[in-house]
């Protein structure tokens, strides 16, 4: 966030405190001890696999649940038994919820109406609404007659109307398609940072994630495992989860010894909360590897794939493990399967855990 930006944000915002919740359903618990602190005007999107408790953590905020205990705190106010219409939270979930026979400034006026204010101040909060999300042509278009991104921008400027002190998007954009999703993830982020409302956002998308938040954070098993700025969520991750749950990791194995894990006939620095001495499995990014086509490399090429920006080529060792590089999208036609090839580390710091600790299993992107 800008400084400009984060000071707007600051001045309008308020923080949030979910403090040790717990929830539980049946044997399951959905939320174990949960903490999470939102600054004021912050952007934070929590991340996880079905069934972690982000949703449930969200649900919690906005009073559509109860915890069995914990608090929740909105701007230094205990709302946890708090009822979902007197929290003053806007909400926008995957479902756009329009009302068919209305028309989008109807639709918008529809939240204004039930909050003090004159029929010409509701209209024209409702026009500036539908400005801000760029849809000021679109006033008096019925639902049907809109897009499914038009629809969820709709439904954002009726989310945003109430000026809530909170934001809580649900999920918004899985249900359209990837070129859309991606444009509207860019307008709430750009909304947000001009409105200044402290939001919190839940998806199991990680792209989205890291792209519009100040932090994410990482959720398994209703506890929060990671929660950081989305550079160093990815390239310092503090659990074997959180580096195989955002991006791609590869699993080496090495050796640590001094603060640095021998792997690929090199070796690398190791991250805060690594295996301290001995044998490890190291996390290494595709990124992180270089590749060299050699008559005597040990490894062979599996595949290579374009990948549009960047390229990947998949090699095996003779060990068994399947190594993912990055490679430069021109240099994809230059792997074919069955090429020798060396692989040796970059030397980019990486996360070494014990065999067996808590991971999502093999590489891949989720």
């Amino acid at each position: 966030m800008s400084t400009v930006a984060s000071e707007r944000a600051t001045d309008r915002g308020v923080a949030v405190e979910l403090t040790d919740l717990r929830r539980t359903y049946g044997g399951v618990h959905a939320l174990d001890g949960l903490t999470l602190h939102l600054a004021p005007g912050e952007f934070v999107a929590l991340l996880g696999p079905s069934g972690c408790g982000k949703t449930t953590a969200l649900r919690c905020l906005a009073g559509l649940e109860d915890p069995d205990s914990g608090t929740v705190t909105v701007a230094g106010k205990d709302l946890t038994r708090v009822p979902t219409n007197k929290r003053d939270m806007g909400m926008v979930f995957q479902a756009y919820s329009l009302f068919p026979h209305l028309t989008a400034r109807q639709n918008v006026e529809f939240g204004l109406s039930l909050r003090r204010g004159s029929g010409a101040q509701r209209r024209t909060r409702a026009g500036e609404m539908l400005d801000l999300v760029g849809l000021g042509s679109q006033v008096d278009k019925f639902a049907h007659q809109m897009s499914g991104g038009q629809q969820q921008r709709v439904a954002l400027a009726r989310a945003l109307a109430i000026e809530p002190q909170v934001l809580l998007l649900d999920e918004p954009l899985s249900a359209l398609d990837a070129k859309v999703r991606s444009q509207l993830r860019d307008e709430i982020r750009r909304i947000q940072l001009e409105v200044g409302t402290t939001t919190l956002f839940v998806t199991h998308d990680q792209e989205e994630a890291l792209a519009v938040a100040d932090r994410v954070g990482v959720m398994s098993g209703g506890r929060l495992e990671q929660l950081a700025a989305p550079h160093e969520l990815y390239a310092s991750p503090a659990t074997a989860f959180v580096a195989d749950f955002v991006g791609l990791s590869n699993r080496l194995a090495g050796r640590v010894s001094q603060g640095r894990a021998e792997v690929l006939g090199g070796s690398v620095p190791v991250l805060p909360g690594s295996v301290t001495e001995g044998p490890a499995v190291v996390l290494v990014r595709p990124e992180g590897v270089r590749i060299e086509r050699s008559d005597d490399g040990e490894a062979t090429v599996v595949s290579a794939s374009f990948l549009g920006a960047t390229g990947r080529v998949v090699a095996s060792t003779p060990d068994g493990e399947t190594i993912h590089v990055q490679v430069a999208n021109v240099d994809v036609p230059d792997y074919r399967p069955g090429d020798r090839v060396r692989l040796t580390p970059r030397g980019d710091a990486a996360l070494a855990v014990h065999d067996g600790s808590d991971s999502m299993g093999t590489p891949g992107s989720k």
